[in-house]
């Protein structure tokens, strides 16, 4: 008996030693027996860790639903309001279309305008009248600097020092000057007069495709168009006032003449009659 226990453990001895010997392949064999050999499935009836967290799920789904789905239905429901609210009191739709509308019939009237700013009145029939008219009336600033020629060529020149006396040459010159000036001013004001039509034609059609909450960005365009028209407006005010007042120096500057001359004409009578 004792012999055979002692052959035993001097079996068990030498497989350890010769496991020792041979730890890593050892190891590598277990880790491969462990991947290999299959595992018994637990059932979620038996295993109590599964039971578990199917119940912790369910609390946490039954949370989410009751609490924070509770205030997201709210605060659907709050923006859903208010999205009522925009579409029937602040921004109808009918008024939107309405106001659409109305631009669009604002537009024909415009194109009508239009038209008749196209409409031909040039009326001169010589070449050298024709040609300042159609300058004139051109609306091109490009040819102002052409003006005076044409002028020249219809009114005439100033007068040399050896045809008019100093005080006349001076009441021509200065008419003839304000009479181009609002000659010029004319063709600046005509051209002036177009782009703002095509920028008032350019906002209308913006409004009828504009997102309601575009509009004081499209009226801030249109109240700075309104400035320059009235800055032009004033211009143009400005031009009549100094043909105006030209005119009025122009017939002072007669009168006085007129006086002179006659002071000059009596002076000569006397100095006649004392010669005899």
């Amino acid at each position: 008996m004792k012999r055979v226990l002692r052959q035993i453990v001097d079996g068990l001895k030498r497989n350890l030693w010769w496991a020792w010997a041979h730890r890593l392949r050892v190891a590598v064999m277990a880790l491969v027996l462990g991947i290999v050999v299959p595992q018994p499935i637990r059932s979620q009836f038996v295993d109590p860790c599964c039971a578990i967290m199917a119940a912790g799920l369910s609390t946490l789904s039954d949370t989410l639903s009751s609490v924070i789905g509770g205030g997201l239905n709210s605060i659907g429901s709050i923006q859903q309001t208010i999205l009522n609210f925009e579409q029937t009191v602040v921004w109808p739709q009918q008024l939107i279309n309405q106001a659409r509308a109305m631009v669009g019939t604002i537009q024909g009237i415009y194109t009508q305008i239009e038209g008749l700013t196209h409409i031909s009145v040039n009326s001169a029939t010589l070449p050298s009248t024709q040609q300042l008219e159609q300058m004139l009336l051109s609306g091109d600033s490009g040819q102002i600097g052409q003006t005076t020629a044409a002028y020249t060529a219809v009114y005439g020149s100033v007068p040399n020092a050896a045809s008019a006396p100093p005080q006349v040459r001076n009441m021509v010159d200065m008419t003839d000057a304000v009479a181009q000036d609002a000659m010029k001013r004319a063709i600046e004001i005509d051209q002036l007069a177009g782009l703002e039509l095509q920028a008032a034609d350019q906002i209308n059609q913006s409004i009828q495709t504009a997102a309601p909450g575009s509009a004081p960005i499209l009226e801030a365009q249109a109240d700075a168009w309104l400035v320059r028209a009235n800055a032009y407006t004033q211009a143009a005010t400005a031009d009549l006032m100094r043909v105006r007042a030209i005119d009025l120096a122009d017939a002072g500057a007669q009168v006085k003449s007129g006086a002179t001359y006659n002071t000059a004409l009596g002076q000569q009578l006397i100095n006649l009659l004392k010669r005899q």
